[in-house]
């Protein structure tokens, strides 16, 4: 067991050198744009003023939507979807398959969770001893089941889940405006140090060459690691912004979600503007900061009424509650709350989704 500790250990370790690499190219940067190109090679100051200024609400959104990230723990299943303490010896004294899969269909009947394997057996994690709720993954990096996993990523050396996807999505965000504003105020001088190196002496400069100094080699080294970091985080972010128009991860997206009665790739889908509430949250003037403001507590998600089938109509839609502004909803929460039964409500819920009867299938999105 010692040996298996200390490469876990060294594991964990050498899983923050992607963080400190981000965190000296960031640090550097800011040494870079600041110093040497606002306080050193900037001749005007209301230049300088109006660039440290927009430089640095980039710069604090930019750490601050990164760090949240990073620090925020990824949400794990309540106790409410471990198997009982009975259930539990039985489950793992039982060897048949098919017996331990009505084990789990006995506990899971009290809970919200609609979504299966590709042969259609409840989602239980061996490891974790829960039975998944819906959008729920094992990180085998983490060693834990994620609520709405999207994927783990190393440079925040953290899983990108229901806990902290906003805060992902916002450092995407901020990280490629921080880089597309260091390129574009830097282009100028760019060009300038270039033509200067091509230069054997100061002398033969032309009068609108800034000085040969140190200074030009943070510059052009600047807006080569600003443009090449823009171009990459652009297509991630763009994917990004793809998927919480479609109310799906990046797990589902390579791979459809299954129901009780076959997958269905837009399955959580409810509308582009709905989709991005869920994500973001209903008070649009969070929207910008990196303030948990996401609908629900990531154990029970609305599922769109496709190729509905008895058994579901009869537990009811899900319907997940809004949270508060301040912090995820506390996993201690009554699961049956979030299922309601009412007629009416129902008919609300087809009538926004553009289903004409219980019956008929919801026109796919394209």
């Amino acid at each position: 067991m010692a040996p298996y500790h200390v490469l876990r250990c060294c594991q964990r370790s050498l899983a923050w050198i992607p963080v400190i690499f981000i965190n000296l190219v960031v640090g550097w940067s800011y040494y870079a744009y600041v110093v040497e190109l606002c306080i050193f090679t900037i001749p005007n100051n209301a230049e300088k003023i109006s660039y440290l200024l927009v430089f640095h609400l980039f710069f604090i959104m930019f750490i601050w939507s990164y760090w949240k990230t990073i620090c925020s723990r990824p949400a794990s299943p309540s106790k409410e979807f471990g198997l009982p303490k009975a259930e539990k010896e039985q489950y793992e004294k039982e060897e048949r398959p098919d017996v331990q899969q009505e084990i789990l269909k006995k506990v899971a009947i009290g809970l919200p969770v609609y979504t299966r394997t590709g042969t259609g057996a409840i989602r239980y994690c061996d490891h974790c001893q829960v039975i998944k709720p819906d959008r729920c993954h094992h990180c085998s990096t983490c060693e834990m089941c994620v609520l709405k996993m999207d994927h783990h990523c190393p440079w925040v050396n953290n899983c990108v889940g229901f806990s902290n996807y906003k805060f992902f999505v916002l450092f995407l965000a901020y990280s490629m405006l921080y880089c597309v504003f260091i390129a574009a105020t830097v282009l100028q001088y760019f060009i300038k140090f270039w033509t200067l190196c091509r230069r054997r002496s100061v002398g033969d400069c032309p009068q609108n060459q800034l000085p040969d100094t140190h200074a030009k080699f943070h510059v052009l080294f600047l807006f080569f690691v600003a443009a090449m970091f823009f171009i990459s985080i652009l297509s991630l972010f763009s994917y990004h912004l793809w998927l919480v128009g479609k109310n799906r991860t990046t797990i589902e997206a390579f791979r459809a979600p299954v129901f009780r009665n076959g997958s269905d790739k837009n399955g959580f889908s409810l509308g582009f503007s709905r989709n991005v509430a869920e994500v973001f949250g209903d008070e649009k003037k969070y929207w910008l900061l990196p303030i948990y403001s996401s609908h629900g507590d990531g154990h029970s998600f609305v599922t769109r009424l496709v190729n509905l089938d008895p058994e579901q109509l009869a537990v009811g839609l899900q319907i997940n509650g809004k949270s508060a502004v301040d912090g995820p909803t506390s996993p201690k929460h009554s699961l049956g709350n979030s299922i309601h039964h009412s007629e009416d409500h129902l008919d609300s819920i087809l009538e926004q989704t553009g289903a004409e009867t219980v019956t008929v299938t919801i026109e796919s999105e394209s």
